[in-house]
């Protein structure tokens, strides 16, 4: 029996087939031209836009740019306070005070700017002996995210082994006195030596900071007047030498950070802004870092 049905295409001849070859051949092009074309648009379609796409490829293929920014050595932290402003006395030498009913002002002496403070430079050249102790301080601006102090000046003072004060109670004497003036990162380094510590205080360093040398040498016009507190675990070590730092040890023994009448009222964020990190042993030496804090 004979069905009528549609015809297949292969029943419509050569001219019908020439037709669908190339039909077939402009369909296959279409499709290459999409395959290379279409990627990004496959990428946007997986959760991401067109600039998503570009900025994924363009941050394998970036070359970072040099900056000749300053690479401070000693590290700040973005939760640095205020230091709390101390007495600079009994014995600052910084035209503030007199002794022997002289007035005192290494500021204005010619030879105060220095790095290393173990010889004295006025009459005499007297090198304080000692455990030598290199430190760094950073000044920096509290108000402007931790921001480096350059140009400011930063004097520094101690006593020297057997809790002496040169001009004072070492009055023929200069040592252990200098000024430094911050860098691009804030920072000055002084070389002395531990201090000794004397009976009803706590083992420290003295110091002031200017907004200029200027300001510095012509006396009086400090921004900052404040003290370090010396480590404990250091002092401990550097007293045992007895010979070296007579009486320390036993007066050390005798004073607290809470019973001294300067560090006593502290908070313990304060004082441990005012404790530098040191590192070291007394027949090496020690070096280390501390951070200062102002308010501009």
């Amino acid at each position: 029996m004979r069905h009528d049905h549609e015809p297949e295409d292969h029943d419509l001849g050569l001219a019908h087939d020439l037709t669908v070859m190339g039909a077939m051949m402009a369909r296959r092009r279409a499709l290459k031209w999409f395959a290379g074309a279409g990627t990004a648009a496959m990428v946007a379609g997986c959760g991401g836009s067109e600039d998503d796409a570009v900025a994924v490829v363009s941050s394998t293929t970036a070359t970072p740019t040099p900056t000749s920014t300053p690479t401070p050595s000693v590290g700040t932290s973005a939760a640095c306070i205020a230091d709390p402003t101390e007495t600079n006395g009994p014995y600052p030498a910084d035209g503030t005070n007199t002794s022997s009913g002289a007035t005192s002002n290494a500021l204005t002496t010619s030879g105060i700017l220095r790095s290393d403070l173990r010889a004295s430079f006025i009459s005499s050249s007297t090198v304080a002996t000692g455990v030598q102790l290199t430190l760094t301080l950073k000044v920096v601006n509290v108000n402007a995210t931790c921001a480096a102090l350059s140009g400011y000046a930063v004097y520094i003072w101690m006593c020297d082994r057997s809790g002496n004060y040169s001009l004072y109670t070492a009055a023929t004497e200069s040592y252990l006195r200098g000024v430094q003036v911050t860098d691009a990162n804030g920072e000055v380094t002084f070389t002395m030596i531990v201090p000794g510590c004397y009976s009803g205080r706590w083992p420290h360093i003295h110091f002031e900071v200017f907004s200029s040398l200027t300001a510095a040498t012509s006396g009086r016009y400090a921004v900052l007047v404040s003290q370090l507190a010396l480590p404990s675990a250091v002092c401990t070590a550097v007293y045992a030498d007895t010979a070296t730092y007579p009486g320390s040890a036993t007066n050390f023994a005798r004073i607290s950070l809470s019973s001294d009448n300067v560090f006593g009222d502290n908070t313990a964020a304060q004082i441990a802004q005012q404790t530098p990190t040191l590192t070291g042993s007394p027949t090496a030496g020690y070096t280390g870092s501390a951070i200062i804090g102002i308010a501009r």
